[in-house]
């Protein structure tokens, strides 16, 4: 299904930042017990900022792209460009979104607060060694900022984290 078919789908529910944080931490919650680490908002390479990025032991890349109504996702089409960064590219939305409207050549979770369900696997796309590294290190780099950050706000100062 293509993004055009969205105009056959009911009237969008309006967009709802509570309805993207419950599906992003369903998300992260998920990921993590299958094993991956986890960054969201990871700024890329191209300068777009991917919503979750999550790295297994073996160094696989996926980037999750989370969607939380019709709207949303009829509004931004950038997501293609992450196949660039990631080994898998996956869509995650609430139970409350239509889910024909997710370009079936990706991945689906079903999230919400508590967790998640891969509802279909997302088809490799192996990244090439450099980008691998070039994501691996951009991605240990952000994570390990932010929780400096944490531990001490201070240290920072006007560090832009990118």
């Amino acid at each position: 299904m293509s993004a055009d078919d969205v105009g056959d789908a009911p009237p969008p529910a309006p967009s709802r930042p509570e309805e993207t944080v419950a599906v992003t931490r369903g998300v992260r919650r998920h990921l993590i017990r299958l094993g991956f680490a986890v960054v969201e908002e990871l700024p890329l390479a191209s300068g777009r900022r991917a919503d979750v990025v999550a790295i297994d032991a073996r160094g696989e890349v996926w980037i999750v792209e989370v969607k939380s109504s019709v709207e949303d996702f009829r509004a931004d089409q950038k997501w293609p460009f992450y196949r660039l960064h990631s080994d898998r590219l996956f869509f995650a939305t609430s139970p409350r979104v239509p889910l024909e409207i997710f370009p079936e050549d990706c991945g689906l979770i079903l999230a919400d607060a508590h967790g998640g369900e891969i509802l279909r696997e997302a088809p490799e796309h192996r990244l090439a060694a450099a980008t691998r590294k070039a994501m691996t290190l951009r991605f240990a780099r952000v994570a390990a900022l932010r929780l400096g950050g944490l531990v001490d706000p201070c240290a920072l100062g006007n560090v832009v984290i990118e």
